[in-house]
């Protein structure tokens, strides 16, 4: 599920999902013409409410995760990069949580 859409996959991730623990996965497009590794540090974890981390390059993201009886809300803050456009990077970030949103229904 963890791709902004139907050209990327994720061939490979690591999760240590802890305060503390790290986490790596490797995004690359199909068709083999680019890829990145996404890597970082947790910073906290509460169950049913929020995950916080470091990226490697030091940048931040905070999710919460709000109950809204029959559904959950899932919102997420991050520090944008420099290289692209902010609405680019919010694009990606959205295709991505509509992704394990679609995998999460389909389960």
């Amino acid at each position: 599920w963890y791709q902004p859409s139907e050209e990327w996959h994720a061939p490979r991730a690591e999760n240590d999902l802890r305060v503390g623990g790290e986490f790596l996965t490797r995004m690359e497009a199909k068709d083999g013409s680019m890829g990145f590794d996404y890597s970082g540090i947790y910073d906290e974890v509460k169950l049913h409410e929020t995950i916080a981390y470091t990226l490697g390059d030091g940048r931040k993201v905070d999710i919460a995760f709000i109950d809204q009886g029959e559904a959950t809300k899932v919102v997420e803050i991050f520090d944008a990069e420099s290289t692209n456009p902010v609405e680019f990077q919010q694009a990606g970030w959205q295709a991505i949580l509509d992704s394990f949103k679609r995998y999460t229904e389909a389960s």
